[in-house]
């Protein structure tokens, strides 16, 4: 395919700008991504131009005629993309022009500042319909590797110091009601993505008759009573990038709990953990050490977070110090966001893929959950249940450790003379406290990991991302 032509700037200069000016000022190298939207923007602007009247049916037609082989060469790979001609925009509107006279009069009532808004944004929407979907089958494979686990216990964790049991699917079950507030945090800026601005102008609209709703129609920027949705303010709409910065910190929030959950199979697959075993295709070894398996996928999970939220905080610099309306700089919108949609939507693909390849070493996990310690609260509640302040059950249960202790014996294994050494309102039935099966059979208040309340969720979330996943894909 022959190279297009650069397009003179305007009238207003005498030469072009110089090969350095170019090279530093181009974008097409990233936008390029966009074509396919520009395309379909180009297309329904062309639309409503025979609608009020711009251009002729023949016109009309040899434009979208061209604009469809023109994608088509850009999704074959054959098309050229000019540096010279700055952006994607007008790679795809000089070489429909060259083509096709006709294609000069495309540009009318547009300007390239409320074009790449329409791009981005329809760009963004797609985004984030695939990063729903996939969110959803992330949450689907922890769920089911809960339900393969349902009767596995592990100590649950605070300050990472043993506190309380916890069946390993609770503990599961946390990530994925995390990763529903990203999904419904999503969904919710999906909406102020869904807005139309093309028809904006440069900043101040247009003198044409322009219709802006038969736009939004044709690009489905629309409600869900199909009532077209467009900017209300033609400065905000091609200056404003807020969608964009909610979008990153959307998906900040989301790679963070990644992280979160990444630590824990890392800690859980230690050696001194040993509660997990990851398999070999999400593990790598040492160049040094033959005996090391590393969870590679995790920490790179973990270490991908920091530039998610880097990429958020470039935006707000960026943004912080723009006046009104179109500036330069807002060209360094795209790379940050390509990037951090890249990188969370690969990041939760590979953890979807890699959750069924945990395989769980339930004996380890017993033996760690059965520290008696772990049952000192419960204790606590017993003097309770007795009528003892709970301050003070929990002054007086601390003694009781620190007499275990002192002797260098379990808790569980002091007698109840021992016991009532310390308070006297112990007796025989202080000591059955101390049985694991009986002490998660009674957390049966709504959130609390009982078996039956675990199984209650593991089967509730079930039947909500079977519902989720088919009706997204």
């Amino acid at each position: 395919m022959s190279k297009a032509k650069p397009v003179s700037r305007s009238g207003r200069f005498s030469s072009g700008p110089s090969a350095e000016v170019e090279e530093f000022g181009e974008s097409v190298s990233f936008d390029y991504r966009l074509w396919q939207y520009d395309i379909l923007g180009s297309m329904a602007h062309a639309r409503m131009l025979q609608k009020i009247g711009i251009l002729t049916q023949s016109e009309l037609d040899a434009i979208l005629s061209t604009l469809e082989k023109i994608g088509e060469e850009i999704n074959e790979g054959i098309f050229h993309w000019d540096e010279s001609l700055e952006d994607v925009h007008m790679n795809i509107e000089a070489e429909l022009t060259r083509r096709q006279p006709a294609g000069a009069k495309l540009h009318t009532g547009r300007s390239r500042n409320d074009q790449i808004a329409l791009d981005m944004r329809m760009w963004l929407r797609d985004q984030i319909s695939d990063l729903h979907l996939e969110l959803a089958r992330l949450q689907q494979s922890m769920v089911d590797l809960a339900r393969a686990n349902d009767r596995v216990v592990i100590p649950g964790y605070t300050h990472l110091q043993r506190a309380q049991p916890v069946f390993l699917a609770h503990h599961l079950l946390a990530y994925v009601e995390m990763f529903d507030r990203d999904d419904s945090r999503l969904i919710d800026c999906f909406q102020r993505v869904n807005v139309c601005p093309l028809g904006s102008g440069a900043l101040a609209g247009s003198t044409l008759p322009l219709d802006r709703e038969f736009v939004a129609r044709e690009l489905q920027f629309v409600d869900r009573q199909g009532k077209p949705i467009v900017t209300r303010n033609s400065m905000d709409a091609i200056s404003d990038r807020d969608y964009i910065v909610e979008f990153c910190s959307v998906a900040a929030l989301i790679a963070m709990h990644i992280s979160r959950l990444a630590e824990d199979l890392i800690l859980w697959s230690s050696s001194e953990f040993n509660f997990i075993r990851i398999s070999d295709g999400f593990t790598t070894g040492s160049s040094l050490m033959p005996q090391k398996k590393n969870p590679d996928v995790a920490e790179i999970a973990r270490g991908k977070t920091g530039r998610v939220v880097g990429n958020l905080m470039s935006l707000l610099v960026l943004l912080k110090g723009l006046p009104m309306t179109y500036n330069r700089d807002l060209q360094e919108d795209k790379e940050r966001l390509f990037d951090t949609v890249d990188t969370v939507r690969r990041t939760v693909r590979i953890f979807s893929a890699m959750m069924p390849e945990i395989t769980v070493n339930a004996k380890v996990c017993r033996h760690a959950a059965s520290d008696p310690l772990l049952l000192a609260t419960d204790l606590a509640d017993h003097l309770v249940l007795k009528g003892v302040p709970f301050r003070d059950s929990h002054h007086i249960v601390g003694a009781v450790v620190a007499l275990a202790e002192k002797l260098g014996k379990p808790i569980s294994d002091l007698t109840v003379n021992e016991l009532k050494s310390v308070d006297p309102r112990f007796d025989a039935s202080s000591r059955r406290i101390f049985k694991l099966e009986k002490s998660l059979s009674s957390r049966t208040m709504t959130g609390a990991p009982s078996p039956e309340s675990v199984a209650g969720e593991i089967s509730r979330w079930k039947e909500l991302l079977a519902h989720r996943i088919q009706s997204a894909s």
